[in-house]
This record gives structure tokens, sequence and C-alpha cells, in this order.
């Protein structure tokens, strides 16, 4: 390994990590194939705890989600992103992102549709209050729905269920993080924030339209982590995966 490689790597590197994408059309992604700059750039995320997305037209950045000096805590994400209050809206947004995931992660058409329409703030509060009343019949049955999963079932229903969906004062509503839109915006802001979907509208009805970066992150990531199908399975009930499968419905 010669200074000239190092030198190489570490520019693709260091490029990854600010721009967290790195396109066909970089410098950097030609010089990131040559073997032994790919080698380097390799090691040099494995010893920093990041992962490389490798696809046809560009390379990702992605953070490990154990091991990486890049990791954060909630604190650094409560300072860094100011719509993460409390660690219960941070898990509503977490279960808001999921379920947009969910949405989009079904089959061909639901990815080819959400790329095409995206959805729309309001459909996914519909969506997720749908999610969330059915986790809270299931709650009544089974007080210990959600620990298997490590997920505090009854805090995520019981926050949700008394937020307001939105307010009537619009200058209050694009920044409000107590509604539900206003949450569901800063979930969004952060899927945007990472470069994966794109906001339209945001002074009607704003929508979010997933960009081809998440759908790459999706198959080449996600779907190798098990907590992620976990999750996706408790997002999608059955009824909703028989009409993802026969749109006819």
């Amino acid at each position: 390994m010669n200074a000239e490689t190092i030198k190489r790597a570490s520019a693709v590197y260091f490029t990854l990590l600010k721009e967290k994408v790195i396109d066909e059309n970089s410098e950097h992604f030609q010089a990131y194939f040559h073997p032994e700059v790919r080698q380097t750039v390799l090691l040099l995320a494995d010893e920093s705890g990041t992962y490389i997305i490798e696809t046809p037209k560009r390379i990702q950045l992605v953070v490990q989600p154990t091991g990486s000096v890049f990791a954060t805590n909630f604190t650094h994400l409560k300072e860094k992103h100011r719509q993460v209050e409390t660690k219960k809206h941070f898990h509503l947004m977490s279960v808001i992102i999921m379920s947009f995931l969910a949405a989009i992660d079904r089959n061909q058409a639901a990815k080819i549709r959400t790329k095409r329409e995206g959805i729309s703030y309001y459909a996914l509060e519909r969506q997720v209050n749908d999610l969330i009343m059915n986790w809270d019949s299931i709650l009544k049955l089974k007080p210990t729905f959600g620990e298997e999963e490590r997920i505090d079932m009854k805090e995520v229903v019981t926050t949700w269920k008394y937020m307001e969906v939105d307010t009537d004062d619009y200058a209050v509503k694009k920044g409000n993080r107590r509604t539900r839109i206003g949450l569901i915006a800063g979930a969004m802001r952060l899927l945007e924030t990472e470069g994966l979907i794109v906001i339209l509208d945001r002074d009607d009805i704003p929508k979010a339209i997933p960009k081809q970066e998440l759908f790459e992150r999706i198959e080449y990531l996600y779907h190798d982590y098990d907590r992620y199908e976990l999750f996706k399975k408790l997002m999608i009930s059955e009824e909703e995966e028989e009409h993802a499968e026969n749109p006819s419905h």
C-alpha cells in the first residue's frame, strides 16, 4: 500500500463522511473501484465502525449500529435535531419512520407508486394512527405486548393518543413538535438530512418522496438486519399485506 493509494482512499472516505453518498459522476466514484483504493477504503470503514454500500451508480456510507466511533446517543441526537425533544418523542419518531419504510418496502408496485407520488404527511398520520390503535387493542388483551421486542408500547400508544393531529394556527403548525403532523414533519426531516427523501409542497400539504438512495439502503443494508424485519412485520397487519399483494381490493 503506497502513499498515493492512501491519499486517494482517504479522499474517497472523507468525501463519503461529508456527503454520505458519491454517485457515478464523481471522480471519487471512479477512484473507489481501483482494487487497492477500494480495499483501503473498506479497511478505513471497518476500523471506524462504518459500512459501505456499493451499487452500480453510487456508493453510500452508513454507520454500523454498534461499535462505531461515529455512533451517537440520544443527547447528541437531541442537540443536532431540535425536533427531538424527549425520548418518548424519539421513540414515536422511530415508529413513524419505520411505518414510512414499511409502506414503501412491500412490493415493486409500492416502490414505483411512492417514487412517483410520494406519501403525504396526512396519509402517513392515518397510517401510523391505524397502527397504534391496533397496538392499543392488542395491549388491552395482552399487557406484555412489545416487551419481547424491547418496545415500550404503552408509552408510545399513550403519547400518540393524546397528541393533537394538527393545529389551526398555520404559523405554529409548521414548527409545532407537539402535534402528530409536527412530529411527522420532524421525523421526515431526519430522513431528508440524510439525503434519503425529498420533501415537496411544504407550505400546502407536504409529502415525502423516497429517493433511490433510500431504496438501495433498504435492499443492501436493512434487509440484512433481523430487527428491521421484525419491526416491519409489526408495522403491517395481515389485512394490509393482502391489500398490498392485491391492489384491486
